[in-house]
């Protein structure tokens, strides 16, 4: 049947919206391995309609399961313990005598930092040490595939799935590396950032033109105190329970067992203040 140049032109715009809609629905969550290739071919062509670039999605097709992060994300069990038993089982004695050290050693840095984001050296010590023990291991998953596994996964898949956006974009943007490696959950650098906070706080505070919080830690640090003042940290506020600057350490971390334990380590790093 022969058809109007009107026709065609209808024809073609019906054919590309049912296409456009059936992407927009394809990349369907799953709960084990057998439909994360399927996922993977529809989350691209997604990310392709929404102008991610051929490097991130190269990276995308890379990716493999990470069963060693759905493993992590279904057992967290330490935030389930006491406040001394969880600061006991992550050291916070040696965390506060390293600190005091790694104070001493980058006074400079803090005071600069201080001054520029109104957060001191404690409680940002405090988290470089807990997260991965002043950067000696920042963990061994590969970022984008487990960012990407838990995008898929239907336990948190609507919130990851921004991360992953993320992810892509700092592949995109050079910031980030198709082979980096992270924690479980994609955490990356020294005080692990998840993909969309590095996008949204990440500072290069070392000036040499990068914002890299693997191999840098003064933007590692400078882009944790960032986070902290756009969370609500008051310059020479208290940061203890009760006190003001004590929801900005609970905007970093949700396990009160971890909020505490950071105030209680920041406070002894910072001799009491």
């Amino acid at each position: 049947m022969k058809m109007g140049g009107k026709a065609r032109f209808l024809l073609a715009f019906l054919f590309s919206g049912l296409t456009l809609a059936g992407a927009a629905h394809a990349a369907t969550c799953g709960n084990d391995t057998s439909g994360f290739e399927r996922w993977k071919v529809a989350f691209a062509q997604e990310a392709q309609a929404r102008g991610v670039g051929p490097r991130a999605l190269n990276a995308l097709a890379g990716t493999t399961y990470a069963h060693k992060t759905i493993a992590a994300d279904r057992g967290q069990k330490s935030f389930k313990l006491s406040l001394k038993e969880f600061m006991q089982k992550r050291g916070s004695a040696a965390i506060v005598s390293q600190g005091k050290k790694h104070k001493a050693q980058r006074a400079a840095l803090f005071d600069r930092i201080e001054r520029k984001y109104g957060v001191p050296a404690g409680p940002l010590i405090a988290i470089w040490g807990m997260e991965t023990g002043f950067g000696r291991f920042m963990g061994d998953q590969n970022i984008i595939s487990a960012v990407a596994t838990l995008a898929y996964d239907c336990r948190r898949s609507e919130f990851f799935t921004g991360h992953l956006y993320a992810a892509l974009e700092l592949i995109d943007r050079g910031i980030l590396s198709p082979q980096d490696r992270g924690a479980a959950h994609g955490e990356i650098g020294q005080t692990q950032f998840l993909p969309g906070s590095v996008l949204k706080y990440g500072v290069d505070e070392d000036g040499d033109g990068k914002i890299d919080l693997i191999h840098s830690v003064a933007d590692a640090l400078a882009s944790t105190a960032n986070f902290l003042r756009a969370h609500g940290w008051r310059p020479g506020a208290g940061y203890q329970m009760g006190e003001p600057n004590f929801a900005a350490i609970q905007g970093w971390n949700a396990a009160s067992v971890y909020q505490q334990a950071i105030a209680l380590m920041g406070r002894d790093i910072d001799g009491g203040r």
